[in-house]
């Protein structure tokens, strides 16, 4: 188990929730420095990198960006396998399980696999659910697959038992960049009581409440992105609302 991997685990056993910052390259670089800053002067110490649209380079560039400023746990967020550079810690290595394109499930991941090996970083085995959140996101544009009902629990949980058994460590449930609302409590709660895994969820978390209400119904991490820049107080707000969730059970 890699480094990452077993500090995320730690910090579930725990019950400590956790904040991630997601960084998208094709964001100009002043907005990506102020970004980082806040974030590191708030003590959030997981950042992710990725975009819908990004190449290889500008991802190289936003890493190295990252580096110099200091930032920990750099980890890849990528779309495609264009979107791996051997720079970062660790890499979200996803499959899109709740889509059926074979492209998502298993084509790009056999592209990007060799590249993932010889890179030596760790590699988190990651399941990637996308959640119906009212409009058509850059994420379902770009795979070509139907989200996940977000009135049926059921079937999220299925989807995430079945990338369990096939051995999957992490589920991150997006309801991608734009979401007009968050993950329902129902999904994360579903998807919480039948895996063990850790838990991101992200997409349309735009106030403390939204991330307050992620972790107590079984969020292990909550990922913020364009909503900081939409409201440049969001990202202390939530890291206070983290404060205040993980004293509520003595884990801060």
């Amino acid at each position: 188990m890699g480094v990452l991997l077993q500090e995320l685990y730690h910090r579930k056993h725990k019950k400590r929730k956790s904040i991630a910052v997601l960084c998208d390259p094709d964001t100009p670089k002043a907005g990506i420095i102020q970004q980082v800053k806040i974030a590191l002067e708030h003590g959030i110490d997981i950042f992710l990198v990725g975009g819908s649209h990004v190449s290889q380079t500008s991802t190289a560039q936003c890493v190295a960006l990252l580096r110099s400023l200091g930032a920990p746990n750099i980890t890849l967020f990528p779309g495609n396998e264009l979107h791996v550079v051997d720079q970062a810690d660790a890499i979200l290595f996803m499959s899109l399980i709740s889509g059926r394109n074979p492209e998502f499930l298993i084509a790009k991941q056999v592209a990007a696999a060799p590249w993932v090996k010889k890179s030596g970083m760790e590699a988190i085995p990651t399941g990637y659910m996308l959640v119906e959140s009212g409009k058509l996101t850059s994420a379902l544009y770009i795979s070509g697959t139907l989200p996940l009902p977000n009135n049926k629990p059921d079937i999220a949980a299925a989807t995430a038992m079945a990338g369990e058994l096939l051995g999957m460590k992490l589920f991150y449930l997006d309801a991608g960049s734009g979401a007009e609302y968050p993950i329902p409590q129902s999904i994360i709660q579903a998807v919480n009581q039948n895996t063990d895994g850790i838990i991101f969820v992200g997409g349309g978390i735009r106030t403390p409440m939204a991330a307050a209400s992620a972790w107590q119904n079984g969020a292990d991490v909550v990922v913020i992105g364009n909503g900081i820049f939409e409201n440049p107080n969001l990202l202390e707000t939530i890291c206070q609302q983290a404060q205040l969730v993980n004293q509520s059970i003595g884990q801060y």
